[in-house]
């Protein structure tokens, strides 16, 4: 069974009196353990993809399973539960909460799931180690470089154990040591069975994935 499984996924927005098709027709199917990256040129409909998989968004049209259920028409209360439980989010600006530090940044999203908090500080302890910050667990983001903000991000990802990993341009803010740790830390997940899915423009980084899907003009060209 395909964790992702969309079919003629459309999405349209209305822009005064103009409707705007930013996805027309999109069937995908992406196996449990897949890593796969989603290219194509600025205005594509990368983005709108994203948000629609990632349950940020729901399709105007079409159906989109996720782990075999259909989410297309959820409401945002029932979108909400979905992307608690089953997606993680991985975000070129990190997205990290400045107050809190690194334990409480990956605790986070265990803390809406009802983990107990001795629980969820041990599991936030094993995935800071995980991505190599097992000796930064009480610095904040702003004591740390930005790749070590980027495994943050991804032990946050993991908190929930999720279905799917969705990366909006993991590395778009770092230099290329830093990059490819964080590609390299990828890599280590979808080879311990991660479905992970990438949206980006670097050639390098569509060239760790076993599938590239090519975008243009809201259409699976490739």
């Amino acid at each position: 069974m395909a964790v992702v499984d969309t079919r003629k996924l459309c999405k349209t927005y209305k822009i005064g009196s103009v409707q705007l098709s930013a996805l027309c027709d999109v069937d995908l199917k992406i196996e449990q353990g897949q890593y796969i990256a989603i290219m194509g040129p600025s205005g594509s409909g990368k983005s709108t993809l994203l948000n629609v998989l990632g349950c940020l968004d729901r399709p105007t049209s079409g159906q989109y399973w996720l782990g075999g259920k259909d989410v297309s028409q959820l409401d945002d209360d029932e979108l909400s539960l979905i992307r608690g439980k089953h997606i993680g989010f991985i975000f070129q600006s990190y997205n990290l909460i400045g107050q809190l530090n690194v334990i409480e940044n990956i605790e986070l999203p265990m803390f809406y799931q009802g983990f107990s908090e001795e629980a969820s500080a041990e599991h936030a302890r094993e995935l800071a180690t995980l991505v190599g910050l097992g000796d930064r667990l009480k610095h904040r983001p702003s004591e740390l470089s930005g790749g070590q903000q980027q495994r943050v991000a991804i032990a946050r990802a993991l908190a929930n154990d999720p279905l799917i990993i969705l990366a909006d341009e993991p590395t778009g803010n770092l230099d290329s040591e830093s990059g490819t740790e964080i590609l390299n830390i990828l890599d280590r997940l979808n080879q311990q069975g991660k479905t992970l899915i990438a949206v980006t423009h670097d050639n390098g980084i569509a060239a760790h994935a076993e599938r590239t899907i090519y975008l243009f003009d809201g259409r699976i060209k490739q």
